[in-house]
């Protein structure tokens, strides 16, 4: 397995994704009120829409995104998941291993902004639920996305399935309330990190809405986004083209 030497990280999450409590699938599971898995599952159609041969799971933590591409892909669709963080890998490998794509699944450890492929080489590149710390007043947000575009062949796409900002000022306001009065407690009682999940439920209530999210795509070199609301917009898939 490939390792680089990591940028250091401007949010508390570093530490959670290097030190993967034992509840990790769980409190996203509870956190979610367990659709996260179903928009997994959707983003990874998403991705295989377009018929790629290279499909990339960035900051694809314990695998979820991976494995779904993986179960719903064909034969000749080689799927790489890539991760800083050793102890995620490890937690993906061993439930690829589970859900009997164990081989069908390659497991990186890498960063965002310094991936170990050559230029063109993905068709597509999916990311579920790490982009808003990628992106979120993050100094390396740039780097990520010229990183992205990189990767990307021409014509190919950036899926992104994320939390949102709904269009309603009634139903964001309390997707709002839900993050700050479920979201932060359960995940800190689950996970004993109380930083990380302050965290999230701030930088989830104070994320870009859509719009903000295609104008930063744009700008940073994509030629077209669309954009698929889920769950009344608390969460969307993004899917930017290179």
């Amino acid at each position: 397995m490939e390792s680089m030497k990591l940028p250091s990280q401007p949010i508390p999450l570093h530490g959670m994704f290097t030190a993967v409590p034992p509840r990790y699938d769980l409190i996203n599971r509870a956190i979610t009120l367990g659709m996260d898995n179903h928009w997994r599952r959707l983003a990874a159609m998403t991705c295989l829409a377009s018929k790629p041969s290279r499909v990339l799971d960035l900051g694809c933590g314990t695998g979820d995104l991976s494995i779904n591409l993986a179960i719903l892909a064909g034969e000749g669709v080689a799927i790489t998941g890539l991760d800083y963080s050793l102890p995620m890998l490890e937690r993906a490998r061993e439930k690829a291993v589970r859900a009997g794509v164990g081989e069908r699944v390659k497991f990186v450890n890498g960063n965002a902004t310094q991936a170990p492929f050559p230029d063109g080489y993905f068709d597509c590149v999916g990311v579920s639920f790490a982009f808003r710390n990628l992106t979120y007043k993050n100094p390396l947000r740039l780097p990520h996305l010229a990183e992205v575009l990189r990767l990307l062949k021409n014509n190919g796409q950036y899926v992104i399935v994320e939390s949102s900002q709904p269009g309603d000022r009634v139903i964001r306001a309390l997707f709002h309330l839900y993050l700050r009065s479920f979201v932060a407690p359960v995940g800190m009682a689950l996970s004993g990190n109380k930083d990380a999940y302050r965290y999230l439920a701030d930088s989830a209530s104070r994320f870009y809405t859509p719009g903000e999210v295609r104008d930063m795509l744009l700008a940073a070199g994509f030629r077209e986004v669309n954009y698929h609301p889920l769950f009344l917009g608390a969460a969307g898939i993004h899917v930017a083209t290179k």
